[in-house]
């Protein structure tokens, strides 16, 4: 997880990248868009922790126990991950 600090960090660089293009006129307030920004962070990380949380219930399963931190552990995790962001983006 992000600390507060490094969210409203990430935020002002998109922010600032946003001003920056060519591409993008800017019609809104910086407190404005800052708020939104944090908001869509927010949301994606607290989908990913959700994810993690079932992939590391899922390996936890098994019955053979796989020791996280294992190449092995690694290369499941990975895949497993995959699949659970690929069912939260349909």
């Amino acid at each position: 997880m992000l600390s507060e600090d490094k969210v409203s960090h990430l935020s002002h660089v998109i922010l600032l990248a946003v001003k920056n293009s060519p591409h993008v006129e800017v019609k809104s307030e910086d407190a404005r868009i800052l708020k939104d920004i944090k908001r869509v962070l927010a949301t994606e990380l607290a989908q990913e922790q959700e994810i993690d949380r079932k992939v590391r219930a899922k390996l936890g399963s098994y019955t053979r126990g796989i020791v996280e931190g294992s190449p092995e552990w690694d290369v499941l995790y990975r895949k497993t991950f995959e699949e659970e962001s690929r069912k939260h983006t349909k």
